[in-house]
């Protein structure tokens, strides 16, 4: 398979690029100007592009997506005052509303899958998750004062939203991990329909190399993504 990856020089992103890699898939990989890649210069089946994926033409992002068979979103904002709060402020919802939309214009008459990585805090309006009063208090806060968390939500809502447009040819999956952790060998881990602990009010935990793990499995196993296609799983360590 050949596989966009985007937000690829990420703390999951790299991981995910390695993981695809050892399986024996071809990745296209966008990272932002100044960033590396550990295995760019050694690795044949690896090409990295190296732009600002908001900047990029609408020409310049079919060219991306129009061989792949899979697209993978690991994007998210820096964990700094200026990522959270900056511009631009809604990166995950417009870029997934662009790659969407060079999808659809690409003329491909196979499905593309489309994985977006996002948050446990976010709900699966499809399933009809509801929150409790506590939390629809906080996530009501969060909306409004903390942009990445909106950004989430509404990027989510996109993807659905789009991948339903007559001829989008988009499968879609959203994962949605609990409380990353940066540890680096991936052990166990269990994947939900539903969060089965509060997002906001004693999350979980589970490790980038465990949620790169559930990614990579989603593009590359048949059965596991018939299980999960259009629903936001939720994972967390075992």
């Amino acid at each position: 398979m050949r596989i966009l990856v985007v937000g690829a020089s990420g703390a999951t992103g790299r991981r995910v690029v390695k993981l695809l890699l050892e399986r024996g898939h071809h990745v296209v990989a966008i990272v932002r100007p100044g960033a590396r890649l550990p295995l760019e210069r050694s690795h044949p089946r690896l090409t990295v592009e190296y732009a600002d994926l908001l900047a990029l033409s609408g020409p310049q992002l079919i060219g991306c997506v129009q061989s792949c068979d899979a697209v993978v979103s690991c994007l998210g904002h820096t964990p700094s005052l200026r990522g959270v709060f900056g511009q631009p402020r809604r990166l995950v919802t417009t870029a997934t509303t662009r790659l969407c939309e060079a999808i659809r214009r690409s003329g491909s008459r196979r499905h593309i899958r489309f994985i977006l990585m996002n948050s446990a805090g976010t709900l699966d309006t499809g399933a009809r998750e509801t929150h409790s009063f506590m939390e629809r208090c906080l996530a009501g806060a969060l909306r409004l004062l903390l942009p990445p968390y909106r950004d989430n939500v509404m990027a989510a809502a996109c993807l659905r939203n789009d991948a339903s447009k007559t001829g989008a040819r988009i499968q879609w999956a959203v994962v949605r991990p609990d409380n990353l952790t940066d540890a680096e060998t991936a052990g166990g881990y269990t994947v939900h329909a539903s969060p089965v602990r509060s997002a906001f009010f004693g999350p979980g935990r589970v490790s980038r190399a465990n949620v790169a793990d559930f990614i990579c499995t989603l593009v590359c196993d048949t059965q596991t993504w018939r299980q999960w296609q259009g629903k936001m799983p939720v994972v967390y360590d075992r």
